[in-house]
């Protein structure tokens, strides 16, 4: 049986417990065994993502760690196995069992939330959350005219914007924080996500205007013979540009890492060096960076991959699938369903 309970003024189906049922019925009457419940689930799925810290996984529930600790065991009691390893009342890690099932009941609590955002897409189908994670490169430059025609297809849709590394992205989006992330890095090396090409990009060479490498050709071995800013490992094709001067056996003298585009042509604008790695046409703005010239260095470093992933088995509701579209017009509803597989068509619900 289903019913309903607040959490935060936020309303949250679960199975309703026999065990409630016990509490109700007059005296005399059959008692009937416990059943599951998604709070029972929850406190699994969060006594993991917590490092088995029950204080925290209470916190993260709102409610108590003797309640946390109840639900546990009731779960474990209903399933007939134990979960988690213990040292007296401690979880340390879990059992065989534990690590067996858990990948289950993260499908059931993805589904029910599934089954909360099909239920909003029918009683607002114009309205709601969407929250998008992109390294600073791609917020500032690659999807502000994304945002702007999205906004004016759905104005009471809210837009949530989370910057992070693309590691922080893809962990946002398996947390399920994020609906869509985007980044050039680490998106497709994780099984919970669906990773799907979005553009192809190359890196560009800033310097000054007067630079001596504005009148010779571009290689590596020119630009070891300068002090070079780029970007920080794991960003926006680092790994390309170190594998680059790797396989020469060279070594770039790099003086400054950084995050975003704008800290790199700052400082090389003021003299610090030559920065290195921008992407060509879209960091280098040719009529707002004014003091710089950029060389095209897709011959040195390769072709970058721009990735746009959503998590796995995720209900994406209609204006997630619109923005998309409208980010990567290649990625049409059809293609990422597709890509998606059957979890994704079977979750649909047309409107």
């Amino acid at each position: 049986m289903f019913s309903s309970f607040e959490t935060n003024k936020r309303i949250v189906p679960r199975i309703s417990t026999c065990a409630e049922n016990r509490r109700s019925a007059p005296p005399g009457a059959p008692t009937l065994p416990r059943q599951m419940n998604f709070q029972q689930l929850r406190s699994v799925r969060e006594a993991v993502r917590c490092g088995f810290n029950l204080t925290e996984v209470a916190h993260t529930l709102h409610t108590s760690q003797p309640g946390v600790s109840r639900q546990i065991r009731e779960l474990e009691e209903e399933l007939g196995i134990e979960l988690f390893v213990r040292a007296g009342k401690r979880l340390t890690g879990l059992t065989e069992p534990g690590g067996h099932v858990l990948p289950i009941i993260e499908r059931m609590l993805m589904e029910s939330s599934n089954l909360r955002h099909a239920g909003q897409e029918f009683v607002a189908q114009q309205s709601g959350l969407l929250s998008i994670a992109a390294t600073h490169s791609q917020a500032r430059y690659a999807m502000p005219v994304a945002v702007q025609e999205f906004r004016a297809q759905f104005p009471n849709v809210k837009l949530h914007l989370h910057q992070g590394s693309p590691k922080q992205i893809a962990q946002m989006l398996i947390d399920g924080e994020a609906d869509v992330g985007i980044a050039t890095e680490a998106l497709g090396d994780y099984p919970q996500l669906v990773a799907l090409p979005c553009y192809r990009r190359t890196h560009s060479v800033i310097v000054p205007p007067d630079h001596p490498l504005l009148d010779a050709p571009l290689s590596l071995e020119a630009l070891t013979r300068y002090p070079l800013i780029t970007y920080d490992t794991g960003f926006t094709g680092r790994s390309r540009i170190d594998e680059a001067f790797e396989q020469r056996g060279l070594q770039p003298n790099i003086v400054l890492a950084a995050m975003d585009a704008d800290v790199i042509k700052t400082y090389v604008h003021l003299g610090l060096g030559l920065g290195l790695g921008i992407v060509a046409g879209v960091a280098y703005e040719a009529e707002r960076d004014t003091q710089l010239r950029a060389i095209d260095a897709g011959r040195l470093f390769g072709i970058n991959l721009t990735k746009l992933a959503v998590r796995r088995g995720n209900y994406l509701r209609k204006y997630v699938y619109a923005f998309i579209e409208s980010f990567a017009p290649t990625l049409t509803r059809a293609i990422v369903e597709k890509a998606l597989g059957d979890e994704a068509k079977a979750s649909h619900y047309e409107i």
